[in-house]
C-alpha cells in the first residue's frame, strides 16, 4: 500500500507501471486519474488540507478496502496546492487476483475521497474564488458501501 498526498504532479503512465511491477499473482489492475475540469470559467483550483492528517484518513480506508475486498496492493496520489485545467488532481490504483474485487475498491475509494477525504478545494474564476462545497449525488454514492 502506498499513499502519497503531494503538490508536485505526477506521472500517471510511470506510476502506472511502478504499481503494475512484481503483481504476478494479481489477476486485474484497476486504475483511475481524476482531472481538473474547466467548468464555468474556471482559471484554477486550489486544494488545501492538514499534512498528517490527511494521509492517515487516506491510509485508514485503503486499509478498510484491502480488508473488504481481495486486493493484492493499492495506490494513492492526491495533488494540493494550485493546479490548472487538464492537470491530474488525484490517482487511485487496486490489485487485485480477479477483477469485481480491484473495480469495486477503486470505486469504494474514489467514492471516499471525493466525499470524506479531509481537502479543501477552490475555484478561481474571472469573477472571484469560491470554495466548492459537498455535492448531494456524491454523498449518495457513499451509500452503496
Amino acid at each position: 500500500m502506498r499513499i502519497v498526498v503531494q503538490e508536485a504532479p505526477f506521472d500517471l503512465g510511470a506510476e502506472t507501471s511502478r504499481f503494475a511491477e512484481g503483481h504476478k499473482d494479481q489477476g486485474a489492475i484497476v486504475t483511475f486519474t481524476g482531472l481538473v475540469r474547466e467548468d464555468g470559467g474556471m482559471a484554477r483550483m486550489e486544494i488545501e488540507h492538514y499534512p498528517g492528517m490527511t494521509e492517515r484518513a487516506i491510509t485508514k480506508i485503503a486499509e478498510e478496502a484491502v480488508t473488504r475486498w481481495s486486493l493484492g496492493d493499492t495506490l494513492v496520489i492526491h495533488r494540493f496546492g494550485p493546479m490548472q485545467p487538464g492537470e491530474a488532481i488525484m490517482m487511485v490504483a487496486t490489485a487485485a487476483p480477479h477483477r469485481k474485487d480491484a473495480f469495486e475498491a477503486a470505486e469504494f475509494l474514489m467514492d471516499y475521497l471525493k466525499s470524506r477525504a479531509p481537502f479543501w478545494k477552490k475555484e478561481i474564476g474571472p469573477d472571484g474564488s469560491d470554495w466548492v462545497a459537498a455535492k448531494d449525488e456524491d454523498e449518495d454514492a457513499l451509500d452503496r458501501w
